[in-house]
């Protein structure tokens, strides 16, 4: 491992596949929560890392890493299919939240999800896959939906923050949250955001709202 900025840069074994990823955790940490990232985007996302610094701030441990190693975000940059192959996306998020539970800085740790756009589907899947290991999620507009069966086995509590003028992706997450009878479900609207939460203030109430929900839960 070394240092970084945001915490320690490790090497995440994700069902035999090597990827980058920061890792911090505070000390006194109870919970680690595991980020996976939204479209054509990577660990370091600014919106994520803003989510990311105020979870540490409530004493929460972070795990940011790429969901596609270099040759493949090689290839996404020219195709987009991969951003959505939410099959490949999950099976790397399990990876994570396994190798999180057999690293020895992590491993006592409560684990979260947290999902950006389709990587919200892949947490959840996750969330289904291991449900002895994943005891909450959050989705940042997200699409939840595109996790498809997998949301009715999904026993962590969720959460889903969606902005309010981002009418078609706030449909799809009301559509998904019909489907997950499993777990407790909510859904949070951001006033006037629009997909990406670029307006004053909304990223702000999007990582309080994370960071609430995450040190109830964790």
């Amino acid at each position: 491992m070394t240092a970084g900025a945001d915490g320690q840069v490790v090497v995440v074994d994700a069902g035999g596949v090597s990827l980058e990823g920061t890792l911090a955790v505070p000390a006194g940490a109870s919970g680690l929560v595991v980020f996976a990232h939204g479209s054509g985007s990577s660990r370091h996302s600014p919106r994520n890392l803003e989510v990311a610094a105020q979870l540490r701030g409530a004493g929460l441990g972070t795990l940011l890493f790429d969901l596609l190693t270099p040759d493949e975000d090689a290839v996404d940059r020219r195709t987009r299919q991969l951003r959505f192959d939410i099959d490949l996306l999950a099976r790397r998020v399990v990876g994570a939240v396994d190798w999180a539970a057999s690293e020895p800085e992590t491993a006592r740790l409560r684990v979260g999800g947290f999902g950006a756009s389709t990587g919200a589907a892949g947490a959840l899947v996750a969330a289904a896959e291991r449900p002895e290991l994943v005891h909450a999620v959050v989705s940042r507009g997200g699409r939840p939906d595109l996790a498809g069966p997998h949301l009715a086995r999904v026993q962590a509590p969720t959460l889903l923050i969606v902005g309010g003028a981002d009418d078609v992706v706030l449909d799809l997450n009301r559509e998904a949250m019909a489907q997950m009878t499993g777990t407790g479900v909510a859904l949070e609207v951001i006033p006037g955001a629009t997909h990406l939460f670029e307006e004053p203030g909304a990223m702000d109430q999007v990582a309080a709202l994370t960071a609430s929900f995450f040190v109830r839960h964790l």
